[in-house]
């Protein structure tokens, strides 16, 4: 389990339940088919009622034993850590069918812009810690997103704030590597970056916002915070974030000053 949900994932649960009722079907006792995989009744029980994670062996030899012909086994997919913490889910699926995002992120490197690096520093810090099976997922799931920033007929707005510039996740040597992937995924012309110098109140110092505009020109706004992420489609609130975005954005310097800031940044490394 990750912290993210008060309970085990459904899919544990699910599939649990499965390997009982093939059990139960197959008048094959938990001790029975704990002694064949290699595990305690305790575990097998505590597989079967989800609140731990089913093993491929023990799918292996339930399949098996339970005469699934592979029914059981085929659980093994559905099993693998989630790419996205469970909050973000609507917001990956608006994301990857947007025509326009508009980004501000004031202590963080946006995450279509961060290095594999940049995110590996960052996983290891979550907090409670993952597991390396759920971080290689959020890594690999977090890749995959950035080919989003290849298509060229939708276009991508990034705010982001000089304590992300400058904070150094890691050695100095990546952080030096991330700056210059921002500079060089500026040059994109489907791509605007826009560096916040930290100086003075404005409406970005609550916190961060993503503006999204579908293929149908609906318009969203999402909301990040510690524990819970808000996709918003209500024109009223929708308006307000996008309001507050247009301030930040004048606020900030222009793309050729923001190549020159972040490029003076990498230079002092």
């Amino acid at each position: 389990m990750t912290g993210e949900t008060s309970q085990p994932p459904m899919a544990w649960r699910y599939c649990g339940n499965q390997i009982k009722l093939w059990r139960t079907q197959a008048g094959i006792s938990r001790d029975e088919l704990g002694k064949e995989a290699g595990y305690e009744y305790e575990s097998v029980k505590s597989m079967e009622q989800g609140r731990r994670k089913p093993t491929l062996r023990l799918l292996e030899i339930a399949d098996e034993m339970c005469s699934a012909r592979g029914l059981l086994l085929a659980a093994q997919d559905y099993l693998k850590p989630e790419k996205f913490p469970l909050r973000t889910h609507g917001f990956m699926a608006a994301e990857a069918e947007a025509i326009v995002i508009s980004s501000y992120q004031p202590l963080l490197i946006p995450g279509l812009l961060q290095t594999e690096e940049t995110m590996r520093a960052l996983f290891d810090t979550h907090w409670p810690p993952m597991n390396d099976e759920t971080l290689e997922e959020r890594v690999a799931g977090r890749l995959a997103r950035q080919s989003l920033l290849s298509k060229q007929t939708r276009a991508f707005s990034f705010v982001i704030g000089e304590a992300a510039l400058r904070n150094r996740l890691d050695n100095a040597e990546v952080h030096k590597r991330q700056l210059l992937h921002i500079l060089a995924v500026g040059q994109q012309r489907n791509v605007t970056i826009q560096a916040m110098e930290a100086e003075g109140a404005h409406p970005g110092l609550n916190g961060s916002m993503v503006l999204l505009e579908t293929g149908e020109h609906e318009h969203l706004a999402y909301v990040e915070g510690q524990e819970a992420g808000v996709l918003y489609a209500d024109p009223e609130t929708v308006s307000a974030v996008t309001q507050r975005h247009a301030l930040i954005a004048r606020r900030a310097l222009g793309p050729k000053e923001s190549a020159h800031f972040i490029r003076a940044l990498a230079e002092e490394i």
